[in-house]
């Protein structure tokens, strides 16, 4: 993996830990705090914003001009 594609995924690993434990939260608190949890939908709030965050890492470092 070269080195910036390492950075975006690192980017992408954090933005995904914030915005999917948001996710959870507002999604399943309530159930999370009774002891229910969808275990697909807890994965999944996590997937979605690591899939987003990733695509738009590599399609803005795509786009940029190689003599950086």
């Amino acid at each position: 993996m070269k080195p910036g594609h390492r950075q975006i995924v690192s980017n992408a690993l954090r933005i995904s830990a914030v915005v999917g434990a948001l996710l959870n939260i507002i999604n399943q608190g309530g159930d999370m705090l009774e002891g229910r949890v969808s275990w697909l939908h807890f994965v999944l709030n996590f997937l979605l914003p690591f899939a987003v965050a990733t695509y738009s890492g590599f399609t803005a470092h795509h786009d940029q001009p190689d003599d950086r």
